[in-house]
């Protein structure tokens, strides 16, 4: 290597006055390679004279074949080089099975399993002798029910919050003409509620720091711009979102050159001017004053669920918001736990990899946590990370899960290759893109069907598997039934592999596990700082 690294630029050295004499010839050929022989020439001598790549002098023209090389690596190794069962972060194989179930084709496998299931931590759930057959359109939980003038009925699998801004127009009216179709719920995001939203599905509004939609100019929390659209008859369900998986803690912006006259006028913000989402609400500080501002919200929306949502960080957090509860007999009507391995925006690689708990985690935590004070039956907890297969739902349902959130799902549904280009404005599909020559071959009258196939496919999928374990509903999961290889000789139910509080055992002065007598004795009500 160390020898030809000047090889290519001399070739076209000699190539361009060879070029201009066979063009006297042959004009055609001559002038293209002539042509061809200049341009290697002109970037040649740009890579010799410039200093800010050591890489591109020390090997002109050869290092760009590196640089093109390295910039296809993803896709070269998607397709071609990675397994089906490969998670980077979703394998081959799930994202070829939304794809069959968007299309409605057969899902069906022949000769076997293609996985190694005495690896150690393959997972299964246990069959029943006496299966059943449950209709996957009564696989419905209400939110809200016993405190709220409108509950809601919602379906056990709904789109998680994805913004419209971070997705295309086209990207977010496919998704709420699916919902719409499959009766089922399509989560805002926090970037609120725009006009690609209004095609008859029902939303939850997710309302973030930057309270868009619901602000004043100083992006404050406004009352009135929240009641006028939280009473609009699409809107069902109020989410205040704490935090996400992908980068919990960690604010956001959108640059002014982003901001759209469609983005403004759903985030209430100036056109071409950037768009701040802070770490942190402004509307409350501690447990108490939230828990008090959900309150607000369900009076302000005319007496609709209200709930958070948070990825899970410090455990004491969360067991002050119980304990804020506690006190002021004030709940949230449910709870979304968003994994670390959830997101479907581009986070800091630090953020991604390493800050917050995964699903499992959280969820477990979370469902303990209520059960232990005795507040389970009055909060539903929606799961919300990296869900792709009834699999995948019917494990979050066993460790404590109501209902689903997902959101790369219903994203490769419309279409998405996982090209994990979402921030760049590029996507190759238009999911993503504000980029009107992109988004607009996303076919909104094509895809919507795919969305509401892979809903009810997904959902017959699921009645499948828990007929098969006996059970007539999702909710009747149960800890017992997830089983989990510990070892090669070892296998362990979900009951037993993890610690599990008893009802109202956190309202005992003895608690059973250390862990969360622990946490419990930190969390103050007043704060979501420790007790120390």
């Amino acid at each position: 290597m160390r020898n030809i690294r000047y090889l290519p630029f001399v070739l076209c050295l000699v190539a361009l006055p060879a070029g201009i004499l066979l063009a006297l010839r042959f004009p055609f050929w001559g002038g293209i390679i002539a042509a061809l022989a200049a341009v290697g020439v002109a970037i040649g001598t740009y890579d010799l004279i410039q200093t800010k790549r050591a890489v591109l002098k020390n090997y002109p023209i050869l290092a760009r074949m590196r640089f093109l090389l390295e910039s296809i690596r993803p896709e070269i190794r998607q397709y071609f080089l990675e397994s089906d069962h490969e998670e980077v972060p979703f394998s081959r194989e799930q994202r070829a099975l939304v794809y069959r179930r968007s299309k409605g084709l057969e899902g069906l496998r022949p000769f076997g399993s293609l996985r190694d299931q005495h690896q150690v931590g393959h997972e299964w759930i246990n069959h029943s002798m006496q299966p059943k057959h449950p209709d996957p359109a009564t696989f419905r939980v209400t939110f809200g029910e016993g405190t709220c003038e409108k509950p809601y009925s919602a379906s056990v699998l709904n789109v998680s919050g994805m913004s419209f801004g971070a997705l295309s127009p086209n990207a977010v009216e496919a998704l709420n003409k699916g919902a719409a179709e499959g009766g089922f719920a399509q989560t805002t995001g926090e970037g609120s509620v725009s006009r690609y939203h209004l095609n008859g599905g029902d939303l939850v509004w997710q309302i973030g720091s930057g309270y868009f939609g619901a602000r004043d100019p100083s992006g404050r929390f406004d009352p009135d711009k929240f009641t006028e659209r939280a009473t609009t008859d699409q809107v069902k369900m109020i989410e205040v979102k704490l935090s996400q998986g992908a980068k919990p803690g960690h604010g956001g912006i959108l640059p002014g050159a982003k901001v759209t006259e469609a983005i403004a006028e759903a985030r209430g913000v100036p056109l071409g001017v950037d768009c701040l989402s802070p770490a942190a609400h402004s509307a409350f500080a501690t447990p108490l004053e939230m828990l008090h501002f959900i309150s607000r919200l369900r009076e302000m929306s005319g007496g609709k669920p209200v709930g958070i949502k948070l990825c899970v960080g410090h455990p004491w957090e969360v067991f002050a918001i119980c304990k804020a509860m506690i006190e002021t007999d004030i709940t949230p009507d449910f709870i979304t736990v968003d994994g670390a391995e959830g997101g479907t925006g581009a986070a800091p690689a630090e953020f991604a990899d390493h800050i917050g708990a995964p699903l499992r985690e959280g969820l477990m935590l979370v469902h303990n946590v209520l059960t232990g004070l005795g507040l389970r039956d009055r909060v539903r907890i929606v799961a919300s990370a990296k869900i792709i297969s009834a699999f995948d739902m019917a494990r979050a349902f066993a460790l404590g899960a109501d209902t689903c959130n997902m959101g790369r799902g219903f994203m490769f549904s419309i279409g998405c290759i996982q090209a994990q280009a979402c921030h760049t404005g590029h996507c190759p599909t238009g999911v993503t893109s504000q980029d009107p020559g992109r988004y607009k071959a996303l076919h909104v009258a094509d895809k919507y069907l795919r969305v509401a196939n892979f809903h009810a496919n997904t959902l017959r999928a699921l009645a499948e598997t828990i007929g098969a374990a006996g059970l007539e509903h999702p909710r009747q999961l149960a800890p017992e039934h997830l089983m989990i290889r510990i070892n090669s000789r070892e296998v362990r139910s979900a009951r037993s592999q993890y610690d599990w509080i008893a009802p109202g055992e956190l309202l005992d002065h003895d608690v059973a596990h250390p862990a969360f007598a622990k946490f419990w004795n930190m969390a103050r009500a007043d704060s979501f700082a420790a007790a120390i």
